[in-house]
Order: structure tokens, then C-alpha cells, then sequence
């Protein structure tokens, strides 16, 4: 691993990388290179890691103080799922014979409703196959849970790897077939064995490829909202007997189902009544082996490494054991380890601070929205009573999450990670007979990210997040404000974006819009969409300006209302210069340097192929080349690469 990077060494005292700036870079041309090509040049991507920035940098610092609690904690279950993951040698001694149990399930089955039960329990130790089962709000009924059904079953991370003959969807898909070889043969599988495995997971996974929906229409709330009862469902999906998976994995009764894809699982049936029970069987148990790979002995991990990391990501080298084994510590049992780093690391001042900051977005957020000239009065006030209804969770959950009997055993980590998914399945289904907590994260506090919950109209900030470079309290304001300031107002965004404006103050999906003001709202989401797909992100690939539409609004919300804040604290606290840099000027820096990122070319494929969020230099540019301050402190004119006339500027909220 590379060596830890001392961001304090990296920054000087107000908080953004002077250093970094590039003065033979234009700003007007290309603010992103500006602001980070210094830093960018100097940048060695570790061997352990696909890209390598802000965000990267620091959840590599969180990693190494959970080192710190994982090794020396007193707690049973943090200590022992840490311990038993960390010990390669009592893997490897073990082989394949933890997951021997699973395939004698799969290999004995004499008939397709007996498989049926192997892949229940599957669901509910974690282990995917066909579909994916999942509890969750209602999103149409925000105070209920309700049972969801999602397209799934494929090995590769989308359905275009299966169907397009591009380039980079025939790269991944040879290596997919190779890598189906190679695991089959390492987990003992004759040659001409795995060649059966490999023509028989191509192919129902092909079939299943061609069932699925895209992932544009994946991000579309209403495509993927459709109640069903059983009895409908059992219309749509015959050969499944819906009524005793159900009971299987845990629920006894259910008059209402939300199907996400019913294309889907009407394709799933049809492959299910074609397919041989034999066949079935050989990609059960290659979802089975490759689900499991990871936790089984050095081989089976490393040929896992070779196509989830190397080929899709670029990845040169598996991180070290110590990184893996907190990987599923916290996905075991995140909230327990965050519970030990909040204690150690997260000091109740900064939540303070945060919460100061909040404030202050939020008005600014308000503000705009009251003086939107496209927007009526009427649907202005819905949208300010959705703002004001927003929750907001700052750092930790005020409600411990409980593991009592929870079993961890230090010698026995498959047992451990299979166990620790069907206590957390357990507990999902749970929640089917409860009312909704509106306490619950979704998200752990040592995680370095945050995010928008519709449903519950909350924004979420964890504490690993509220550090620098995204916050720091000893840093200049206009490093605040573009950095923590604009991930945070990026997820307020996110609430009125194409998707999230479809939820009303209380968390349903219901349309709250004026007819003639969503027209408008859709007609100003086109230039956002036209803009990001004008990109070139890599070689013969375009950014996907529909996949990435919810991004780019928030990217674009998050600048501006970040921006409005900062205004009115400079209107309160005065102004002053730094290192010879106006308050603007510095604003722009810490928001272009917060996004920094250097990343692997098969890494930066996979994004631009799969991934709702932009490549880090559009998420920068775009949203400054439709900013009129930008244009002003940078005095950007007609024939910069970033000008953009006023008429074909894209802007929202």
C-alpha cells in the first residue's frame, strides 16, 4: 500500500492546495486541470485501489484508525469476525470445505420445487440467485413496509455486457468466461466440466440479461414501482411458486408484493420451465461458488480479485488482509464497529459546527426556490413544505442498533459472514409487522459518503465524512462551504431531482408538481441530459446523460446553494484575501479540489458504462461552465472552452 498520505502536509493552513494549481492551465478552459494537475501529476494510484482522490484518500485514514479498534477491541463481535477474517492460514487449510455443505443442498436436489428451497435459503444467507428479495418503504404508503422483488442473477455488473458487442462489453465478457473457467477448475471441476459451467451460466444468464430492464429505467421510480398480490404475481411468474418462497424466507403472510421488473420475472419463468433441472443446478452452484469466493481459501479469493477488481477496475494488486477483514467486520456488523470509531474519533464540536452550517444551506436552498421565475407560486410551496419537512442526520444514529444473538466464532469465518446475513435477513423481515423507524441509518457512521432517502425525506452526512478535505473547523470558511457545504446541499438536491422530485414532503410518490410546471422541469432536465452527453469520458465512450441526470442536477444544486451560503457568511463576516486569492476564487478551488481523482482507464470504463455519477472532471466543469459566478471571477469569455451562452445554459434549482 502506498504510504499513508498526510493530507495536513498536503494543505496549508486555510485548508485548500495552493500547490496544486497549474497556471499554464486556463481556468476558462478547463477548471478541474487548474485546480488539481499539480496534484494530479504527483498522484500514484496504490496498486490496491481503482482511483485514487479526496474521497479515496481519506476513507484509506478511517481504514487505518478501524485497524486500530478492530485489532484492541473488547467487543466479542467486532474482535472475533475481525480476527477470524485476518486468519489466511485457517482459510486455506479449509479449501473448499465450507461451502461443501451449500453444494450438497444444490446437488440433491430431485426436482425443481426441492431447488426452490435450496434458493430460499440461499436469500436468506446472502447469496444471490435469479432475484433479489429486499424489505423497504412503500413508496406510494411511506409509513409502511413492504416486500420488494428485484431483477437479478447476473455475474457480470449489467445486462449491456451480455447483449452489446462493443468493444469493452466483448473485453469484459471474454474475461467472464475465462473467469468462470478458471474459479470452476481451482474449485475442482474437471476441464470439460467447467466448459459445461461456462455454456451453462452464459446461457441462462443471457436469457436473464435479455429479461432485464436498463439501468436508465432502473432509476426511474415510477418503472419500478408495481403492486402486486400474490395471486398476480403468481399470474406473472407461474412456474414460481410464490406462496412457499415466501414462507421460506421468513414471511408468512403477504397480501401485497412490490414487483420492480415484472418483465423480468415473467422472463424468469419462462427460463425456469425451459431449463433442465440439471442446468439449474450448474448455475445455482456457480452463484454459490462465485458469491462465496471471496471468503474461502487464497485461490478462490485471488481469481475473484482477477475479474471483479483487475478486469473490470484495473486494479493491480488484492489489498491487504487487514483492509479485507475490516471489509467484513463492516459488513457484518457495521453499526456496531461505527459505534467504537464515534467514541474514539468523532468529537461532538464538529457536530455542532455541521449542524451551524446545515442552517445556513437549507435557508439558502429556500431562498432560491422562492425566487425560481419558472416555477409557480402554488408548486413553490410544496416544494419550500417538502424542504422544511427534510430530516437531517448528522454523524451517528441517537438509536443503537442491536446484535444480541448474534453468534461469532473465532475460527469459523464463513460460518460467521453466513450467519451475520441471515440475522441482518431476519431482522429485514421483521420489519414487515412494524411500524416505520424514522431513526434507522442505512448507511454506517465510518463510512466516507453520504446520501438522500426519499421515502423518509432525510439527508444523511456520517461522521467519517465530516473531516477534512471535505470539513475542517481550523480551515477557511470558503473551504467549508465548497466542500463538506456542497456534498451536503448536492444531497438536498437530490431530493427534487428527476427522481426524488417525484416524492412529496412526507416521503410518497405522488405528483405534487403542476401539469405545466413539470413540463417545464422536464424541458430544463434536457439540457442537462444534451450537456453530459456531449462528454467524451474515455476512449470511443460518451457519458450516459440519462443514466447520469439525478447526479448532475444535485452536482449543480450543490454548487449553487453552496454558493449562496458562503455569500451570505461573507456578508456577515467580512471579506478578506489569502495567498493572494479573492473569497470566489478560493470557493471554486476547494470545490474543483474536493472532486480530484486519478483513475484506472478499465476503472473509468466500468463507470461511464454502469455508474449514475460522472467522471470527476464533468461533475467539476459542467456545473461550473453554467454558472454565471464562475463566469465573473474568472472573467470567462466568448471564446473559452467553458463558455457557454447565457440562452444554453442548463440550471434548475
Amino acid at each position: 500500500m502506498a504510504k499513508k498520505a498526510k493530507h495536513k502536509k498536503e494543505k496549508n493552513w486555510w485548508g485548500f492546495d495552493t500547490g496544486s494549481i497549474n497556471k499554464n492551465k486556463r481556468p476558462q478552459d478547463d477548471f478541474y486541470a487548474y485546480a488539481n494537475v499539480g496534484w494530479l501529476k504527483s498522484a500514484a494510484i496504490p496498486p490496491e485501489e481503482a482511483r485514487w482522490g479526496s474521497f479515496n484518500i481519506l476513507r484509506y485514514e478511517t481504514e487505518l484508525r478501524l485497524k486500530k479498534i478492530a485489532a484492541r477491541t473488547r467487543d466479542p463481535l467486532v474482535g472475533q469476525i475481525y480476527r477470524s477474517a485476518i486468519d489466511l492460514k485457517h482459510h486455506n487449510k479449509l479449501g473448499l470445505k465450507p461451502l461443501r455443505p451449500l453444494l450438497g443442498h444444490v446437488r440433491a436436489a430431485k426436482n425443481k420445487e426441492e431447488l426452490l428451497k435450496t434458493l430460499a435459503h440461499f436469500h436468506r444467507i446472502g447469496v444471490s440467485g435469479f432475484w433479489g428479495t429486499f424489505v423497504d418503504q412503500d413508496a406510494k404508503q411511506s409509513s409502511r413496509y413492504i416486500l420488494h422483488l428485484w431483477q437479478g442473477g447476473l455475474g457480470m455488473p449489467d445486462r449491456d455486457y451480455y447483449l452489446l458487442d462493443g468493444l469493452e462489453q466483448r473485453r469484459v465478457r471474454d474475461a467472464y468466461v475465462l473467469h468462470i473457467k478458471k474459479l470452476m477448475r481451482i474449485a475442482g471441476t474437471s476441464k470439460k466440466g467447467a466448459e459445461r459451467f461456462v455454456k451453462t451460466v452464459m446461457g441462462i444468464e443471457t436469457a436473464l440479461a435479455r429479461g432485464s430492464m436498463c439501468k436508465e429505467d432502473l432509476r426511474d421510480a415510477e418503472k419500478v414501482y408495481h403492486k402486486k398480490s400474490a395471486h398476480e404475481l403468481a399470474r406473472i411468474s407461474p412456474e414460481i411458486d410464490w406462496q412457499k418462497f415466501f414462507a421460506l424466507i421468513g414471511v408468512r403472510k403477504t397480501k401485497k408484493i412490490i414487483v420492480g421488473q415484472p418483465k423480468f420475472f415473467a422472463a424468469v419463468s419462462k427460463i425456469i420451465e425451459a431449463t433442465p433441472l440439471e442446468d439449474l443446478k450448474i448455475y445455482l452452484e456457480w452463484n454459490l461458488i462465485n458469491g462465496c469466493a471471496p471468503l474461502l481459501s487464497e485461490p478462490l479469493v485471488r481469481e475473484n480479485f482477477n475479474f471483479y477488481a483487475r478486469t473490470l477496475a484495473g486494479v493491480k494488486k488484492m489489498r491487504q488482509p487487514w483492509r479485507r477483514a475490516l471489509g467484513a467486520v463492516g459488513g457484518c456488523v457495521p453499526f456496531a464497529l461505527g459505534e467504537l470509531y464515534v467514541k474514539r474519533y468523532f468529537p461532538h464540536s464538529a457536530k455542532r459546527a455541521i449542524d451551524a452550517l446545515v442552517d445556513d444551506l437549507f435557508l439558502a436552498y429556500e431562498t432560491r426556490i422562492k425566487k425560481l421565475d419558472w416555477m409557480s407560486i402554488v408548486t413553490k410551496r410544496k416544494a419550500v413544505k417538502k424542504l422544511r419537512s427534510m430530516a437531517r442526520k448528522i454523524g451517528y444514529p441517537s438509536k443503537r442498533k442491536s446484535y444480541k444473538g448474534l453468534v461469532a466464532k473465532e475460527k469459523d469465518f464463513f460460518g460467521n459472514m453466513l450467519r451475520a446475513s441471515e440475522f441482518e435477513h431476519r431482522r429485514q423481515i421483521k420489519k414487515l409487522l412494524q411500524p416505520i423507524d424514522r431513526a434507522e441509518w442505512h448507511m454506517s457512521p465510518q463510512t466516507v459518503n453520504a446520501y438522500c432517502n426519499f421515502g423518509l425525506n432525510e439527508i444523511v452526512f456520517p461522521a467519517a465524512i465530516l473531516q477534512w478535505p471535505f470539513f475542517d473547523m481550523q480551515a477557511d470558511a470558503a473551504i467549508n462551504y465548497a466542500g463538506i457545504g456542497s456534498v451536503i446541499a448536492h444531497e438536498m438536491t437530490h431530493g427534487f431531482d428527476d427522481q426524488g422530485s417525484k416524492f412529496d414532503h412526507r416521503g410518497n410518490m405522488r405528483n405534487w408538481w403542476s401539469v405545466a410546471d413539470r413540463k417545464r422541469f422536464v424541458k430544463k432536465s434536457k439540457r442537462f441530459i444534451a450537456q453530459a452527453g456531449a462528454q467524451k469520458a474515455a476512449p470511443g465512450i460518451n457519458i450516459n446523460g440519462q443514466l447520469t441526470l439525478g447526479e448532475n442536477i444535485a452536482d449543480f444544486g450543490g454548487l449553487v446553494i453552496a454558493w449562496d451560503a458562503y455569500q451570505k457568511y461573507l456578508r456577515e463576516h467580512g471579506r478578506k484575501a489569502i495567498a493572494g486569492l479573492s473569497p470566489e476564487e478560493r470557493f471554486f478551488l476547494g470545490f474543483a479540489q474536493m472532486e480530484r481523482e486519478a483513475v484506472r482507464p478499465e476503472y473509468l470504463k466500468t463507470q461511464v458504462l454502469t455508474d449514475p455519477h460522472a467522471p470527476a472532471p464533468w461533475r467539476i466543469n459542467g456545473p461550473l461552465s453554467n454558472f454565471e459566478p464562475f463566469y465573473k471571477t474568472f472573467s470567462v469569455k466568448k471564446d473559452d472552452k467553458l463558455y457557454r451562452p447565457s440562452s444554453s445554459r442548463a440550471s434548475m434549482w
